[in-house]
Parts: structure tokens; sequence; C-alpha cells
């Protein structure tokens, strides 16, 4: 095994490869991470307690000496109703989707009764229900309402809930925040740096410890937000390892996913988003056994509150400088930059805000980094992909578009080299598709270990694997998904596409599923003994489904962690 791939057991199942060449017809044994996985990954609950109920006195007590012997009106905590006046609301709150809230209330009395209850959303809209309350349900009124929200936000929801029989109304309320957050673009800013002491002590990151990085009131980053964008790289290692980001710090030191793997010598990149801790704050950590330079650049951050929404694309090729597509074909000179018409072409619109790409960088003269950016900008002081001669690295960006609808790339080595970049998706203030960030990453796929209905097993050469991330689905939940895939056990060179599958599953179990068309955008390259990452923004396609493409001429492992994804709703 490659070092530096945590091998952990598998907690998804994933289809067998299917051959390219004949109809795909067989290999269907097994599932993805299922709909519930999907439901649960926010992992937050919102609550208030039955003992924060507020209970207005009987119309009848709301006058003369009976209202002055009951208590004040608006008595919090039940306290002050006796017998058949008390009425207590429970409430929990999850959220579902991007969108929406999933509420629990409990109305509870001593006697029997029947209830008004009205449940107060927030936004202006308002539900009303009927209900009661005997011996046969413990004089409770248990319930479930969902409700979608028209824009990503904190709602205060209320919940009333009148007892007709004996006059008497309570009020219990609570803050809900969606699990979906929108996108606002910021200009490439280094947060951290080690070597210079930016962000951190400046000192190495020791061994099998971590960072902590503040993000949130950092940079103009706004304090309160829930996920961000980063470029992390790792340099100056001198044994293999991997670098895990997380909200907190035990979830760091504990994690069983990766976001980078590197070996002695080399300096890897790859975009990183992350949840962030309510403190503001996320943690770096270090999974090998010696020290290493962590940077870390922003180039965007995500709030629950509305600002651009992501839109999927098929990778299109917006760049091949061996080519001359998009720029003067050429390799680009060393401390030179090229312009990239960015909207208005390749199915992105003018009004996009940021776009995310894949930025490859091919047979480069000497060691450097190349910076992408926003045109009219001066190059910042950060990276988007480092390599070394004669190598071939892909890093996936997103990066603000400029006012005139372009990115700007620089090559920032002192050697020319050749540039491919692909467009995977944009966002923009006409999309309300929201990012769901993963709390916790989830392992969905390790070709290393056994999954559900699958021997552990390399995927091999030439060959796809078909991925199923929502059930057995005919109309998909989810927009887009954002997965950190990383190739391991390599004894070839090789890269990895990452595709939306034209197929229901229902097709795989019956046999009739067409073949996919083989992609011609590269997700990460790789060369023999590596282990490399690179996250891979992508649709599932009709049927909830992602193609992973090996293609390279030897067989390899592939490990898929899931960040999060893109709903409307």
């Amino acid at each position: 095994m490659a070092a530096g791939v945590g091998l952990t057991p598998g907690i998804a199942r994933a289809a067998d490869p299917v051959a390219p060449a004949a109809p795909a017809t067989q290999g269907v044994a097994a599932t993805g991470i299922g709909p519930d996985a999907v439901r649960g990954l926010d992992g937050r609950t919102f609550s208030s307690p039955a003992d924060r109920t507020v209970v207005a006195p009987r119309s009848a007590d709301r006058t003369g000496d009976a209202a002055r012997a009951q208590g004040t009106q608006g008595t919090q905590g039940t306290q002050g109703t006796q017998g058949s006046s008390y009425l207590a609301i429970a409430l929990d709150a999850t959220a579902p989707s991007a969108h929406s809230i999933d509420l629990r209330s409990i109305v509870t009395t001593l006697d029997d009764a029947a209830f008004d209850i009205s449940i107060s959303w927030g936004d202006g809209t308002t539900d009303k229900v009927t209900g009661g309350a005997t011996a046969d349900n413990l004089h409770s009124d248990l319930r479930h309402t969902t409700h979608t929200y028209a824009a990503v936000g904190s709602y205060d929801v209320k919940v009333t809930a009148k007892d007709t029989t004996h006059d008497v109304e309570a009020v219990n309320e609570l803050r809900f925040v969606t699990s979906g957050a929108e996108f606002t673009s910021h200009t490439p800013t280094r947060l951290l740096d080690t070597r210079a002491g930016i962000g951190a002590a400046q000192a190495k990151v020791a061994g099998r410890s971590s960072v902590a990085l503040k993000v949130g009131g950092s940079a103009q980053v706004p304090v309160g937000v829930s996920a961000v964008v980063l470029n992390v790289t790792v340099t100056d290692t001198t044994a293999a390892g991997h670098i895990s980001v997380q909200p907190a710090k035990d979830l760091a030191e504990g994690a069983e996913t990766s976001n980078l793997n590197f070996v002695a010598g080399q300096s890897v990149s790859n975009l990183v988003v992350a949840a962030v801790g309510e403190d503001g704050y996320v943690h770096l950590f270090n999974g090998g056994w010696e020290s290493v330079d962590l940077l870390a650049d922003v180039t965007g951050y995500f709030t629950p509150s509305p600002a651009s929404g992501y839109t999927t694309l098929t990778p299109v090729r917006a760049v091949d400088t061996r080519e001359g597509l998009g720029t003067a074909k050429g390799q680009i000179a060393g401390q030179a930059s090229f312009g990239v018409d960015i909207a208005g072409r390749r199915g992105v619109p003018t009004g996009v805000t940021a776009v995310a790409i894949n930025l490859t960088v091919t047979n480069p003269q000497e060691a450097g980094h190349l910076t992408v950016y926003p045109s009219g900008q001066t190059a910042p002081a950060t990276s988007s992909v480092n390599f070394a001669a004669g190598g071939t690295v892909a890093n996936s960006v997103i990066v603000p578009v400029g006012p005139d609808g372009r990115i700007t790339v620089r090559n920032g080595s002192w050697a020319p080299a050749d540039v491919v970049v692909d467009v995977v998706g944009y966002y923009s203030p006409d999309s309300r598709s929201a990012l769901v960030s993963a709390r916790v990453p989830l392992r969905i796929m390790d070709s290393r270990t056994d999954s559900w209905g699958r021997k552990a097993g390399p995927l091999p050469a030439r060959s796809y694997l078909a991925l199923r991330l929502e059930g057995d689905t005919t109309s998909p939940d989810v927009d887009g998904w954002v997965l950190n895939t990383t190739v391991t056990n390599t004894t070839g060179a090789g890269f990895l596409s990452v595709a939306p599958d034209p197929n229901f599953w229902s097709a795989y179990q019956n046999g009739t599923a067409v073949t996919p068309e083989r992609p011609v955008a590269s997700t990460l390259n790789w060369t023999a003994g590596a282990s490399v990452p690179n996250v891979a923004q992508t649709p599932g396609g009709k049927g909830g489904i992602v193609d992973l493409w090996n293609q390279g001429w030897e067989n390899i492992d592939l490990v898929v962690d899931l960040l999060g994804f893109y709903q409307t709703n």
C-alpha cells in the first residue's frame, strides 16, 4: 500500500467495474451511500425543550382577582398552571435537505384535550392543523411537519397550541438555520504559512499533531461562515503522510479520511471544501510521523444566506496550450500569464461570480507553481497547483471571475510549462443550489477493503466503476457532489476521470445499462508509486450515479470521500 492514504473500513458500497468495450450488463453487486446518509450529512439538530414553553392564562382568569391569583400573563416554563390548564410544547428540528426543515413537535397536557396548532415558519408562511390528546396517546400530540424555504438562512420557528377544551394557549419557538449555504468569492489570500508565521507559529507542524487556523473573522471572511474553500499545500516533507482538515481538533486528529497525501520531498496542493467550527476555526492534522510545513489560501466561503448558488457542468475543456485552445499555442513562459474567457462561453452565462475548474500543468521544464486569479487584479502571493520538473499535476480550483468575465493563469516558475483548464461548474446569484457540507467527511468507497457486495480489489486498467450515490431513483435530489478522490498503489502512469453516468440503477440490475462514453477531461494524474488526491465536483446523472474511470493501462486502488453536495430543494 502506498503510504499516506489512511486505510479504514469502507462505509458504503460500490458497483464492480464494468469493461468499457462490452455492454454494461454485469458488475451490479452493490450500492452506494443511499439517501439516509445524504439526509444526515449535516448532522445538526435544533431544539427548544418543553420547559421553555410560555403559557397564557385562561380567558376566564385574565381580569380581576382571578388574574392576580394565577399570576401574570406569559409565564415561562408552564409554571402557574395546574390540573387541566397544564400545556407544554417540546420542539426538535433537523435539516433533511439544503432548504428544508423537519420539525417534530410534542404538545402535552394532563387531561383529554383538543388542540388548534399553528406553526409559523419565520418566512411569512404559517401551517395550521388540529390535534388532540387522550390517554391512548399519553395525553400528547406528536407530529412531524416539513417545510421548504425559498432561500437559505436563519429562521425563527414558532409553534402555538391552543387547548380548546380548557381554553389554554401555549407558545414555544426555536431558531433554525438551513443546512444549505451559498458561495461568496474571495480574492485569493494566504491565511496560513507555517514557514513565515502566517496564521500560526513560525514552525513546522510536528508529526501526528494539528494546527488551528482561524477562518471566520480573518482576511475579511465574516464570522459565522459554515464552510470555507481552501487551497491547502504541504511542503518541506521528509517522509510519507497525509493531511486531514476538519472543523474541530478531535475530529481532525481522529479522522478516517484524508485531504492530501504526500511522500518525502513532495510539495502537494489540493482543494479543500471544509466545514468551519462554530468558533470560526478549522484544524489541519499532519497524519505523518515527521514534521511538515502547511500553507492554506482562501478563495471563497459559504454562509447560510443568499449569495451565489452552484451549477454543475459536464466538464468542458477551455484551455490547452499544447493545441492552442483558449490561448496561443505553445508553452507558457516562466513568470508569464494569460487570460481566459469564462463568462458567456462553454455553457457559463454572464454574471457569474466564480468558476470551478480543474487546472492541470504538464511538461514543465522546472519545478514551480501556477496561480489562478480574477482578471484585472495583481497576481496574489498564493498558489493553485505545485509541480516538479517533468510532471503532470492537476488540482481543482474555485476562482472568482473578473468583472470582464475572465480569469488569469500565471506560471510562477522560471521555465515554460503547458497548461490545461477544464470547466466543471460555476457560481451565480441566479442559482439556488446550495452546499450541504459534511461536518465529518464520509469515506464512501475504498477499493482496498471489502464493502457490501464487492470484494476488495483494484480498479482494472481502462475500466470504470459505477458508484450509486442516491437510492434507486429516477429523480435525483442532489444537483452536484463534492468528492475527494485519491488514487494509490499505482504501478504506471495514468489519469482518473469522474463523470455522471447516463443510466438508472435499475438498468444495471436488469442488464440493460448502456456503456457510458469515455470522458476526455481528467480529474487527477499519477505516476508509478504515487498517491494522488484531487477534488471532483460532479453531477450524478439522471440516476444519481457517478462513474470513476481508470484511464491508465495498469490497475489502481481508489479511495473516495464525500465532502458535501449541492441541492436546490
